[in-house]
């Protein structure tokens, strides 16, 4: 289910501009949106999922137009959304609560939809505590619950805010596992400021900072924007400075070993290494970091 996004722009109350001529193509599969917090990308979905209207532009998901009545009817009917914060009853299963939503999106007869509801739980491997009430989840449990909640409709599209923001390494790895097996067979938008979640599961991504599309293109293509760039220093004084971004910091037997980004060799003792998918996102934000890119105010 393709994705055209043409010249879109959103401006709030308050002349808030959040988006600016968005130009963006996204295909079927894996889909990710990058960005720090504040870069366009909760405004850019919740226009995807017709939560809200574009000031200016065009999109049209599967051939459908989102600012046409019928055509954002048809879109939601194709679609499953989990946003970053999604609101669930304590006092609810997670049985209940997923009968409740599939009741309110029309889904068949009570057999149909516990039949449904049963193969989702089994999907988000929830079906051993599917009667414990929502309040004892922890937050993991909870977003695989908003995922088979997003899921009920079979969606052709489905759209996912931050989903591993906040949980522990077992749940994220659990989570970018069950995204990338449903990309499968569908159009996942993944948005996230998790450099990692991007570069495990999706093969096409956007970059986005400030309202504007800094990138556009495969992971690969993202690497290589740090090409060149990409240094490792070990050292017992103090951290490397100047015009340069460390990326991570290593405690090691004979120092502190820096992994920067930086345009030029930092030191002679600096030596080459090979970019990651990270390291050519920081290549980029510090290329695009002057007056050309003014930061977005809404999310």
């Amino acid at each position: 289910m393709d994705i055209e996004i043409t010249g879109l722009a959103k401006t709030f109350k308050g002349r808030v501009r959040a988006l600016r001529g968005i130009d963006l193509t996204i295909p079927t599969g894996m889909y990710g949106l990058l960005g720090p917090n504040g870069a366009g990308k909760t405004t850019l979905i919740r226009i995807l999922a017709g939560i809200l209207r574009p000031t200016a532009g065009s999109v049209r998901i599967g051939g459908h137009d989102v600012t046409d009545p019928a055509g954002r009817l048809a879109i939601k009917r194709q679609l499953g959304y989990l946003p970053q914060e999604l609101g669930l009853y304590p006092d609810l299963s997670a049985r209940e609560f997923l009968d409740y939503i599939g009741i309110l999106k029309g889904l068949g007869s009570r057999s149909a939809r516990q039949a449904r509801i049963d193969e989702l739980l089994d999907m988000v491997a929830l079906t051993s505590v599917a009667n414990r009430k929502l309040k004892t989840f922890s937050g993991g449990m909870k977003r695989r619950v908003g995922i088979a909640q997003a899921l009920l409709n079979d969606p052709r599209l489905l759209i996912v805010d931050e989903p591993t923001a906040g949980l522990d390494p077992e749940e994220r790895i659990r989570f970018r596992n069950l995204l990338s097996g449903l990309a499968a067979s569908r159009t996942v938008v993944l948005s996230t400021h998790i450099v990692e979640d991007v570069a495990q599961t999706a093969h096409r991504l956007a970059v986005l900072n400030g309202g504007h599309v800094l990138f556009q293109g495969s992971s690969r293509e993202l690497v290589t924007v740090a090409q060149d760039q990409v240094w490792t220093l070990t050292t017992n004084g103090p951290p490397p400075s100047g015009p340069l971004t460390v990326v991570s910091t290593l405690h090691q037997v004979d120092g502190i070993q820096y992994r920067v980004v930086a345009g030029t060799q930092p030191t002679p003792e600096a030596l080459p290494a090979h970019p990651s998918l990270e390291d050519g996102y920081v290549a980029l934000m510090r290329r695009e970091r002057p007056s050309d890119v003014v930061p977005a105010e809404v999310a």
